[in-house]
């Protein structure tokens, strides 16, 4: 290792010397602050160099997530001949100008950054010169404390070694795993701001899946691997995150992936601001669209017992319901008594002609 990345030993030692010179000048030299912006300084001079490659990863990305049902079809229709698919795959990427290997570029870019960072100060940590960190260099290193935690210790090293370079085993444990949680979150809130923001949501593809899975899975790889990271390589990683996540931001917002959250928020401020054109139709029909939502009214709440019993407009029509069959039964009962008393009136007539007085005969009926 030491033969194949011997000379970005001395690019990045020798960055980090020439930042830590000029932040000298504020703080003390052999102070926590003038080392740790050194390295901080030093994340950023790299992720400006790389922003050429997360451009290109932005557009491989977007592709990707465009290609993902035309992939899936070539999957479904060659899936007994693989080297048919493989085909097709490559063909496909050729026309449309899509490399796969492009989202992965500036991760594969900053990786020997990151490995030579971890070895200039795995041997700060051994008392070994490394690049051009000369002997003075390297005991004002190995005296550099960020909240109490040297710059070369990890979480898992050891009580005796974290005293001989006068710090606590407590103070390098509970700095190390702070710096881990906010590492972890970092990035998890990266991945998530894309997959909620900038993922086409009308278009379901087995990459939002694959997307959906690293956002659980890289923050869990980092705290794992996070506890054999040295304090100044959890510094850079986290710097990194940060930078990463801002960027994304910015990108998200400017330019974001049509179909997607980002895209509709942004189409409504220049929308606001009169700065979209759009066609007439479809302004009106939006605009009648939204003065049917206005119109609309929302039913009121009703508690659980007007629920229960319909409401109080179901209690006023059980009411006036009510009310009608009573009338009903009034008008019936009179109707009953006026039968019963016509009745009455026929029967005694027709008694009184059988009991009472009868008319005489005529007399030729005798």
């Amino acid at each position: 290792m030491d033969t194949i990345l011997g000379p970005l030993y001395y690019v990045v030692s020798w960055i980090i010397v020439q930042f830590h010179a000029f932040y000298s000048l504020i703080f003390d030299k052999n102070s926590g602050w003038a080392w740790g912006l050194s390295i901080v300084s030093l994340v950023v001079l790299i992720r400006i160099c790389l922003i050429p490659l997360f451009v290109k990863q932005i557009k491989a990305t977007r592709n990707m997530q465009a290609l993902q049902p035309k992939m899936k079809a070539i999957q479904e229709r060659y899936k007994s001949d693989k080297q048919r698919q493989s085909e097709e795959m490559m063909k496909l990427y050729k026309e449309t100008g899509t490399n796969p290997l492009s989202s992965c570029l500036p991760i594969l870019a900053q990786s020997p950054f990151f490995i030579s960072l971890y070895q200039v100060l795995n041997h700060i940590a051994q008392g070994k010169v490394v690049g051009v960190i000369d002997k003075p260099l390297l005991e004002s290193a190995r005296q550099a404390h960020i909240f109490g935690a040297p710059l070369s210790v990890k979480f898992m090293d050891s009580a005796s070694k974290v005293e001989s370079l006068g710090a606590t085993l407590t103070d390098v444990r509970v700095v190390t795993v702070i710096m881990i949680v906010l590492m972890s979150l970092s990035q998890f809130y990266t991945q998530r701001q894309l997959m909620t923001k900038n993922v086409d949501l009308t278009v379901k593809t087995p990459f939002m899946q694959q997307q959906k899975m690293l956002m659980y899975v890289f923050p869990i790889m980092f705290a794992v691997f996070g506890i054999n990271f040295p304090v100044g390589v959890l510094v850079y990683w986290l710097t990194t995150n940060v930078w990463t996540l801002g960027q994304q931001m910015f990108v998200i917002r400017r330019n974001p992936t049509p179909g997607s959250l980002a895209f509709q928020q942004r189409q409504e401020r220049l929308r606001a601001k009169g700065k979209l054109k759009e066609d007439p139709a479809q302004a009106e029909a939006r605009e009648v669209a939204e003065a049917a939502r206005a119109a609309r009214q929302q039913p009121k709440r009703q508690t659980k017992a007007k629920r229960q019993t319909g409401g109080p407009g179901h209690a006023v029509a059980a009411s006036s319901g009510k009310k009608t069959s009573l009338e009903k039964q009034d008008e019936e009962s009179g109707e009953t008594k006026a039968k019963q008393a016509g009745g009455t009136a026929r029967g005694a007539k027709s008694g009184q002609r059988k009991g009472g007085p009868q008319r005489p005969k005529h007399p030729t009926k005798k």
